[in-house]
């Protein structure tokens, strides 16, 4: 829309009058005001950005705990259950695995999240 517009000014600026001149004065007609037609539409207003609560980092881990997390696993490794697990996924018996780990972590959601840790853990150990 503001393109046809410079347009129509720019083949009409004579030979004298310069091409900023020009651009700029057709720039100044380009609306300043919403619109209710056309990509622009609507009224313009800023973003409200709202502040980040505590609550909504529930579910995320910390630094720290992280860090312990990773340092505790170093130090004392893997339960038996995940040794069979990571067993079958060694052996690309994901499918398998996921129902074993079903049955032991209690859960579909929890199971997955479990054999993609583990499944990391597998990737880890071939690219050494």
């Amino acid at each position: 829309m503001h393109f046809v517009l410079i347009r129509k000014f720019l083949a009409r600026r004579s030979v004298r009058s310069g091409f900023r001149a020009c651009l700029l004065f057709a720039m100044s007609h380009i609306r300043k005001y919403s619109v209710c037609v056309g990509r622009e539409r609507g009224y313009k207003r800023t973003k409200n950005v709202k502040r980040v609560r505590p609550s909504n980092s529930k579910g995320q881990s910390g630094k720290q705990s992280r860090l312990s997390r990773s340092l505790i696993r170093e130090i004392v490794g893997f339960a038996p259950f995940e040794r069979r697990a990571l067993e079958l996924l060694k052996n690309d018996r994901e499918k398998r695995a996921l129902k074993f780990l079903k049955a032991r972590v209690g859960g579909h959601r929890r199971a997955k999240r479990k054999r993609e840790e583990l499944m990391g853990v597998v990737k880890s150990m071939r690219h050494k």
